[in-house]
């Protein structure tokens, strides 16, 4: 098939299907049309094999016989390019396939764009004028180094006048294979992407940001490997000269549901017994744990995202934090979740550090300068990340966090590359005490290695204790033991498989934004008020019971209630099952037990409000003695009998007394006797 036949076959074609597809493009001010593959195929097979074989020769002609179809009216029009989608399947190769043979092909990859660089213009011809006689020589721009005519057609040798050069806007971006299809020990290859012309305008370039999943249509090229000696290499390195670039978004909007598994979903839905057959097959091979699990539930509907007019943004996503002995499923229910999730990623301890958390800034030969490489929050955006050993991370790795868990986005300032990148992502975290067991009477902030700002950020903490217990014991037992000698059985019968509740919690978060009725707000303002006044009064000192942290969360776990009822209104019944929840888990670990009240000072500072009202009790006492006696050193003797005259038992005299003396507020010249600093 010769050119001119092709350009016959190609305007034929253009003006047959995408006629009005040309005029609207150039109506907008495109140079650019999308056309599907498929209907090439349909209309001319032998042309489209062509395009598989020599691609770059017949975009060429493509974009010339559209410039005959004469559609506008300034012929200086830039060149046209034709994009396309939807090629054969024969054509998808992976990453780590990518051969030789593949060099001048048109070829289809799948991956996510891990590094991205700045679009920058590059010169593909310069015209030179000659000084001597006036010549003018069109110098094409082919290598990296920019290229001057070497001789004039009069005998003139260098010194020749740059008259103009046409300049293309490129960027350069590094695509990784999806981990998805990885077998044991292998490592994710890395493909070099060039994109030109139209994929690197603003529209375009946002669906390449780094974390992205993506589709590349293009053809791959060589390039030559430049010596340090100064020639070039036998080796050649591979680049895919991008054609069209389509987002794969492989968040819960991109999940495909049918009509008919809507139609399940919606019976689904309308069953009473609904919330529980739901905990029950969302981890049926893990014995026990109903609220954790009623928990791991809602955080995966999540409440409302919501947008406020001054600007501030108050997150949708809920938090969850596992604490608890080793050997009780915490990992298990991790991993569980990042199969249910419609888009999650899973993380470990030691194995995760804060650029790998965030976003790391890299310096890549390939990009030419510093380039931003996203982490797995930013990666999951819209989806989960489960990160299991929280306690095992270095405190300069969780510190990236911060911002993370409560902002929901990761803000970069490093080499030269000021950023912010969105990660709307929901946290489920699992961590161990310190000392390898849980202790229910220690405060748990002093049991686990996080700072208490991080801790705070958490909407729902449980401890997962593993405590003997006969009759418990046995049944776990009885359970894990039928579990092994048949691998199919669960906890009970699976009534909803796995694909089938991801389904409904994808169909929930894209098609259900619950509003609160007036009997919700009056039930958790009610519930709030009650329980943040009810601290009670320890010696002058009030306990704080809960934050306005926590009256958020009430707010996104009844949302999360009424999405599970695929439900557009979260009423008065909603807000009750969130309060029964946040209430069970503050009990879990905010109960103070010395005074039997919930205290949230045993999370944020690791000193309950009773403690604080000790200290206040013994440091009153000290200052009163010096006041009276007239003296600084004091004996012990006498600050405790003071302490007793206002009610204080010897025992948390003498705790109190150490603790201070540990904390450096006094000292001991001499036995039996202290001093304030």
């Amino acid at each position: 098939m010769d050119v001119g036949e092709q350009l016959q076959i190609f305007q034929n074609f253009f003006e047959k299907f995408y006629y009005e597809n040309l005029i609207s493009a150039f109506q907008r001010g495109e140079n650019y049309i999308v056309v599907d593959f498929q209907d090439l195929a349909v209309f001319n097979p032998e042309l489209a094999q062509k395009v598989l074989d020599s691609p770059e020769e017949c975009f060429k002609t493509a974009s010339l016989s559209i410039e005959r179809l004469d559609l506008h009216e300034d012929k200086k029009e830039k060149e046209f390019f034709v994009r396309f989608k939807n090629i054969p399947l024969s054509q998808k190769v992976s990453i780590r396939n990518i051969r030789s043979k593949h060099i001048g092909k048109l070829i289809q990859v799948d991956g996510v764009i891990r590094q991205k660089g700045d679009v920058r213009p590059k010169a593909i011809s310069a015209k030179f004028e000659c000084p001597s006689c006036g010549n003018i020589m069109n110098i094409i721009q082919i290598d990296e180094k920019f290229r001057e005519p070497s001789q004039c057609g009069c005998g003139r040798k260098g010194g020749f006048k740059l008259l103009d050069k046409l300049l293309i806007d490129i960027q350069k971006i590094v695509l990784e294979e999806p981990t998805e299809n990885l077998d044991g020990g292998e490592q994710a290859k890395r493909f070099k992407i060039l994109l030109q012309h139209d994929l690197v305008s603003p529209i375009g370039e946002k669906k390449t940001n780094p974390g992205s999943q993506v589709r590349l249509v293009g053809v791959v090229s060589e390039i030559p490997i430049s010596l340090s000696s100064g020639g070039k290499s036998v080796e050649f390195d591979l680049i895919l000269d991008g054609n069209h670039v389509e987002p794969l978004q492989e968040d819960f909007g991109a999940v495909i549901i049918t009509p008919e598994e809507e139609e399940k979903i919606i019976q689904l839905s309308q069953k009473p017994t609904l919330i529980k057959d739901l905990v029950t097959n969302l981890a049926p091979s893990i014995y026990g744990y109903e609220k954790i699990k009623e928990a791991l539930l809602l955080q995966q509907f999540g409440g409302i995202r919501k947008p406020r007019s001054d600007g501030i943004k108050t997150r949708g996503d809920i938090h969850i934090l596992l604490v608890g002995d080793p050997g009780a499923a915490k990992s298990q229910l991790l991993k569980r979740m990042s199969v249910i999730a419609p888009k999650s990623r899973f993380v470990s301890g030691k194995g995760a550090s804060g650029a790998g958390l965030t976003a790391a800034v890299i310096k890549d030969d390939f990009l030419k300068g510093w380039a931003l490489e996203a982490g797995a929050l930013v990666l999951a955006n819209n989806g989960c990340v489960c990160i299991d050993e929280l306690d095992k991370m270095t405190p300069e790795d969780r510190s990236a966090m911060h911002e993370a868990l409560e902002q929901q986005t990761v803000t970069i300032s490093k080499a030269n590359i000021q950023a912010t990148l969105r990660c709307q992502t929901t946290v489920l975290a699992a961590a161990n005490p310190k000392y390898g067991r849980f202790d229910p009477y220690e405060i748990l902030g002093k049991q686990i290695d996080l700072p208490p700002a991080l801790m705070s950020r958490f909407d729902l903490m449980f401890p997962v204790r593993d405590v003997p217990d006969r009759e418990k014991d046995t049944q776990i037992a009885k359970f894990i033991l039928n579990l092994h000698q048949d691998s199919t059985r669960t906890e009970r019968t699976v009534e909803i498989d796995t694909n089938l509740l991801k389904k409904y919690i994808a169909y929930a978060k894209k098609n259900v934004f619950p509003k609160l009725t007036n009997e919700a707000l009056e039930e958790i303002e009610k519930y709030y008020v009650k329980i943040r006044n009810s601290g009670g009064d320890s010696g002058g000192i009030k306990s704080v019971p809960i934050t306005a942290r926590q009256l958020e969360a009430l707010i996104r776990l009844t949302e999360a209630c009424a999405k599970v009822r695929l439900s557009q209104i979260a009423n008065r019944e909603d807000a009750k099952r969130a309060i029964n929840l946040l209430h069970y888990s503050l009990g879990q670990i905010m109960l103070d037990p010395e005074t039997g009240r919930l205290d949230i000072d045993r999370i944020t500072t690791g000193i309950t409000a009773s403690q604080r009202s000790h200290i206040a009790i013994v440091k009153e006492a000290l200052i009163n003695l010096e006041n009276i006696t007239m003296k600084k050193i004091l004996p012990v003797a006498d600050v405790i009998k003071e302490c007793e005259s206002k009610g204080m038992e010897l025992s948390k005299i003498e705790e109190t007394i150490e603790k201070l003396s540990r904390s450096g507020d006094i000292y001991k010249p001499k036995k039996d006797f202290i001093s304030r600093l």
